[in-house]
């Protein structure tokens, strides 16, 4: 039997507007209940402007931390202008917010990566930074093509900075490049430190994210080909009249999956 993982709740799971109307820290709770070992904080689901404030932050991460977990800060920012340069502010926010939170991980999107990465840059914003920075493949052509991702960490050994920074690989988000996700994962394993756990409903504009069936066995083979140490987000929607019960089996089954 092999050891399970942790599993993050992504806020998103219990659905926007309950996020909104109830708080991040409500639904951290329902994660901590439902036996999840992190809870993943979305910036675009706080209420206002005023929730993204450090001391607001400081005040939710603290609470968290007395739930037993452990938070990831996730902000739909990129960390690559659509030009190709490193948007500094754009780091350096989701940084200062991310460690007012006390987070594990604070995950970007990679927006405009071109050819270069400017690896000493991010390095020198991550200078003293207790928080790992990890960028996500999106839904959007500018950061969600499998190129760029192979040409990022390409970038980064040819800098001689391969560990400035790792990826979150979200298994469905590359349904809407047309990418197959285990085509994805084999040149990507070795850089995953975060994965968002969720397959796709639908097609073409009709898409939405879905909760992996227990025997879907393309969901199993991805999952088998990254990294069986990195924690496992879940970022499908509960189904709203079970939430709890759905939110117990999902993170029972996918830290032992």
């Amino acid at each position: 039997m092999t050891d399970a993982v942790d599993v993050v709740i992504v806020a998103s799971a219990f659905g926007m507007d309950a996020v909104r109307t109830g708080g991040h820290l409500k639904w951290a709770d329902a994660s901590r209940q439902a036996g999840a070992a992190a809870f993943e904080v979305r910036r675009e689901l706080f209420a206002d402007e005023a929730g993204a404030a450090p001391q607001h932050l400081r005040v939710l991460g603290k609470s968290i931390a007395e739930l037993g977990l452990w938070s990831v800060y996730s902000t739909p920012a990129s960390l690559y202008t659509p030009d190709g340069h490193l948007d500094t502010a754009a780091l350096r926010l989701a940084l200062d917010e991310a460690t007012a939170l006390g987070a594990r991980f604070v995950k970007l999107q990679l927006g405009g990566f071109a050819a270069e990465a400017h690896s000493g840059a991010i390095a020198d914003h991550l200078r003293g930074a207790n928080v790992r920075l990890v960028v996500e493949n999106g839904q959007l052509a500018a950061g969600g093509s499998l190129a760029q991702f192979v040409g990022l960490f390409d970038a980064l050994a040819r800098e001689g900075r391969a560990d400035v920074l790792g990826m979150t690989f979200d298994i469905g988000n590359w349904a809407w490049r047309d990418v197959a996700p285990l085509d994805a994962a084999g040149p990507l394993a070795a850089h995953v430190e975060y994965i968002h756990c969720k397959t796709v409903a639908g097609e073409g504009a009709r898409r939405c994210p879905a909760a992996p069936a227990a025997g879907d066995a393309r969901f199993a083979a991805v999952l088998d080909k990254l990294p069986r140490h990195v924690p496992r987000g879940i970022e499908f929607p509960f189904d709203a009249s079970r939430i709890e019960a759905d939110a117990a089996h999902y993170v029972a089954w996918l830290g032992a999956a």
